[in-house]
Parts: C-alpha cells; structure tokens; sequence
C-alpha cells in the first residue's frame, strides 16, 4: 500500500473535467445516450462472461457509476472508486446501495476505508476482489508516470488469481484529446511488471478479434 503522505499527481481527467458542473454535464452526457436507446451494458456483459456472479469486483475509475450499479444489480459485491469526488457525489447520490470511495487508483487503501454503507466495514485487511475492471478510458486519463503505482495498488486488493480487466482506446482518433496515449505494449509492460499473465484481448467488449493495428482494446490479465 502507498504511503498516506504520498499525494500522486493529478490524473488528466482532473486537467478537463473539475468541479460539480463538470460532473454534472459528463452524467448528464450519458443520460441522453442512454435516453437514445444507445447500449452502455456491454462492459458489465463481459465481466460477467469472464467472472460470472456472485464476486467482488472493484469498478476502478467508475465515474457516476454507471457500470458499478450494473454489476451490483446483476449481483455483484461491487464497489466504485474514482478520483473525483464530484463524480464520486453523483454515484452516491443515485445509487446508495453500491459503496462508492473517492479516492486515487495510484494510492488507494481500500482497507483504511468504511466501506459499508450500512455501517462499520466487516471486512479484514483488503477487500480480497476477484476481478477490477478499467473500463471508459481509465488509463489514457491516469496522470502522467502513475500506470505502474496504480496497478501495484489495484493488484494488492484482488485476490491471488485476480484479473484486470480494461478496455481502451489506442489512437488518437479514438480518444479525446485530453486523453493520454498509451501503447499496449506499455500497457502490457506494466502488468507483466505487477506479476500479471495475459489471458485474453479482444478489439472491442462485444468480443471483436484482435489484431495488430486494432483502435481499441479489452484485455483480461490474470495476478500470479
């Protein structure tokens, strides 16, 4: 676990995206796609063709909520982690049945936290999830330098088998233009660095084949 008085960097999301307004109009966003008929379940649908429910999962960088909800109502033990904590407002707000933490991915104690909204956390040492799932850019937005520190952190609270999953935009022309670049091949490093095999990796959540040259990627890492 990260030191308390170790404060990380300002992820990139807080670069474009601060205050209640912010938050407000990024919710707001959804909920006209949403109303649209658009499909935002097809995250929560992979996570439960690779780790079916009941399970922990750790929805890192979980916005609103938008996912975590999901996953609790498909019966997940899910819990929702964000660096904003105006996002982190909205997800409470909307959703008091999932536990939501504000809190950094590179120095997250999940442990430290009350996590029971019901009450005193039952809890010993760290959550013991089976799976985290980066899904909407999570690591484009991380801060500068951060990748590695925030999936040290992320694989001290799965269990031993634990997954990652994260899907993400690869080029320019499919990420905002606050949104950092990140290879696969970076991304591959620092989780072959954290003690993570690859298991699959597909061009899409919908399970489009991967190949070299792919836009985006969905890969599911395994710990140990």
């Amino acid at each position: 676990m990260a030191a308390a008085d170790q404060v990380p960097p300002p992820t990139r999301w807080a670069e474009v995206s601060s205050g209640a307004e912010s938050a407000a109009a990024y919710r707001s966003r959804f909920a006209q796609l949403e109303a649209q008929g658009a499909d935002l379940h097809g995250e929560a649908r992979f996570v439960s063709s690779v780790v079916p429910p009941p399970a922990r999962i750790l929805d890192a960088g979980c916005g609103f909520g938008r996912l975590t909800r999901v996953l609790t109502q498909m019966g997940y033990d899910a819990v929702g982690v964000d660096a904003d904590k105006h996002l982190i407002d909205i997800a409470r707000r909307e959703d008091p049945h999932t536990e939501y933490v504000h809190a950094d991915l590179a120095a997250m104690d999940l442990s430290q936290e009350n996590l029971s909204p019901w009450g005193t956390s039952t809890w010993a040492g760290t959550r013991g999830f089976r799976a985290a799932v980066l899904a909407g850019n999570v690591i484009p937005y991380l801060a500068d330098g951060t990748l590695d520190a925030a999936i040290r952190q992320i694989s001290a609270h799965l269990v031993p088998g634990g997954l990652i999953i994260a899907g993400y935009g690869l080029t320019r022309e499919d990420l905002p233009e606050s949104a950092h670049i990140v290879p696969i091949a970076e991304y591959d490093r620092a989780l072959r660095g954290a003690g993570f095999s690859i298991q699959q990796r597909y061009a899409s959540w919908d399970r489009a084949p991967w190949h070299a040259g792919a836009h985006y990627a969905v890969s599911v890492h395994r710990k140990g």
